[in-house]
C-alpha cells in the first residue's frame, strides 16, 4: 500500500482522535440514523464540541483558526469511509467558507458561532428542477424592495435540508445571464418551506430536501457578497469543493477494499478460502493498484490546493477519476461478496447504492470531461470568462 507523504505528525493524531471518537458517539448509531433518514442535532453539537466544525473560523468566534485544507482530508477520510449521515465536507468545506470568506464582520458575528458550535448546521441551495449542473438557468427570484429582497423560488436535492439552520440560496437578481445572488436564509424565517424528505436509493441516513422560499422578506444584511456577483463566489470554491469530494469517494472505496480482503480470506468455497482463488487475487491486485494511483492523485492534488494552484480543470480531472474509481472499487469488491453482497444487512450492499451518486452531485462525470476537454482547447463556442464556462450540480 501507498506510503502517503503528505501528512505530518499533528495529522496523524487528529486523525486518530477523530477515529475514536467516531467509534464512540457515531458509528454505533448508523443504523438509527438510516432508519430515521437523517443524524441527530445531538452528534452535529458533539462534532462541534470536538472542535472539528469550520476548524479555520476566527478564536473569536470559537473556532481554532487553523486553516490547514489537510485536517479537513483526515476528517472526511474518517467519516466518510462508512456511512453515518454526519456529512461535515459539505458544512466545513463547501458552505461554511462563503460566510467565513465572503461574510461581512456583522455576518460572521451573527452566525460563525453557532456554525463552529454544530447549533447551526449548514446547507447550500443551487440545484432547481429544472436547474442543475446550468446555474445560469435558476428560476429562483430576488427582488429588490427598497429596504429588503422579496425571495421566491424551489430548490430541490438539497443535503442537509432537512436538518439546517442556515442555508446560503443562489436566486436570480437581474435579467443577465449570471446576475445572481447569494442569500442567507435562517431556517425559520417566515416563508421558508421544507418540502418532502426525499428518499434515495443510498445514503440513506444523510438527509435530502426539497426546499421552498414564497414571498419571503429578507432584510439587506442577508445578502452574502454583490448583489450580482453570487455566480462568481460561486465559481472561486467548486476546486475545493470537487477535492473534497474525490477525497471522500476515495476513502470510500478504500474502506471497501479493506472489508472485501478481510471477507475473500474468511470465506471459503470448495474447502478453500475465496482469497487464495486466483480470480479474487488478480481482482483484488488490480483493485489495490488502481486505489494507490487514485490516492496519488488525490494527494498530489490536495498539495497543488494548499500551494493554492489546484486549477479548475485539475479539480475536475481528480473529481472525475476519484468518483470513477470508486464506482468500479466497489461494484468488483460487492461482485467478491456473492450473494451476501447483495443483501441489505452487509455494509458491502450499502456502500455500493451510495456510491452512485459520487459521478453525479458536485457535477457529473460529463460535465467534468466537458471542463476537462475546454481546457484541452476543444470548445468551438465563442470565447467567455473563466467563470461563465463553468458548469457544477
Amino acid at each position: 500500500m501507498l506510503r502517503r507523504r503528505l501528512f505530518q505528525p499533528e495529522h496523524e493524531e487528529f486523525r486518530r482522535t477523530v477515529r475514536r471518537w467516531a467509534e464512540a458517539e457515531v458509528y454505533p448509531q448508523s443504523k438509527r440514523f438510516r432508519q430515521e433518514g437523517m443524524v441527530s442535532r445531538e452528534v452535529w453539537r458533539k462534532a462541534g464540541a470536538q472542535g472539528f466544525l469550520a476548524m479555520f473560523a476566527d478564536p473569536a468566534h470559537g473556532g481554532l483558526g487553523l486553516d490547514d485544507f489537510r485536517f479537513d482530508m483526515v476528517l472526511t477520510e474518517e467519516l466518510a469511509a462508512r456511512e453515518n449521515g454526519l456529512y461535515i465536507p459539505l458544512h466545513n468545506r463547501i458552505v461554511a467558507p462563503y460566510i467565513h470568506r465572503f461574510g461581512t464582520p456583522a455576518q460572521r458575528d451573527r452566525f460563525m458561532p453557532g456554525i463552529v458550535s454544530g447549533e447551526t448546521i449548514l446547507a447550500i441551495a443551487m440545484t432547481e428542477p429544472d436547474a442543475g449542473s446550468d446555474l445560469s438557468g435558476l428560476r429562483s427570484r430576488a427582488e429588490d424592495r427598497g429596504d429588503h429582497w422579496l425571495l421566491n423560488g424551489a430548490k430541490t436535492y438539497i443535503s442537509n435540508g432537512i436538518l439546517a439552520g442556515l442555508v446560503v440560496v443562489a436566486a436570480r437578481t437581474g435579467p443577465g445571464r449570471h446576475e445572481i445572488g447569494l442569500f442567507l436564509v435562517e431556517g425559520d424565517r417566515p416563508g421558508f418551506a421544507r418540502g418532502r424528505r426525499l428518499e434515495k436509493i443510498g445514503l440513506k441516513s444523510q438527509d435530502t430536501a426539497e426546499l421552498h422560499f414564497t414571498d419571503m422578506r429578507l432584510p439587506k444584511e442577508n445578502l452574502l457578497g454583490p448583489a450580482a456577483g453570487g455566480f462568481k463566489l460561486m465559481m472561486h470554491n467548486l476546486a475545493e469543493e470537487r477535492l473534497i469530494g474525490a477525497v471522500q469517494f476515495l476513502a470510500h472505496a478504500q474502506r471497501a477494499f479493506a472489508l472485501t480482503l478481510d471477507f475473500v480470506k474468511e470465506r471459503k468455497v470448495f474447502g478453500r478460502a475465496l482469497g487464495t482463488f486466483q480470480n479474487s487475487r488478480f481482482v483484488l491486485a488490480d483493485l489495490r493498484a488502481r486505489l494507490d494511483a487514485a490516492q496519488a492523485f488525490v494527494d498530489a492534488c490536495a498539495a497543488e490546493h494548499l500551494d493554492g494552484a489546484l486549477s479548475s480543470e485539475l479539480a475536475a480531472e481528480v473529481k472525475l477519476h476519484a468518483s470513477e474509481t470508486e464506482g468500479a472499487v466497489v461494484d468488483a469488491c460487492l461482485q467478491l461478496h456473492g450473494g451476501a453482497g447483495f443483501m441489505e444487512e452487509y455494509e458491502i450492499a450499502r456502500m455500493y447504492t451510495a456510491a452512485r451518486v459520487s459521478r453525479i452531485y458536485a457535477g457529473s462525470s460529463e460535465i467534468m470531461k466537458e471542463i476537462i476537454g475546454r481546457g484541452l482547447g476543444l470548445d468551438d463556442r465563442p470565447r467567455r470568462g473563466a467563470a461563465e464556462g463553468e458548469d457544477r450540480a
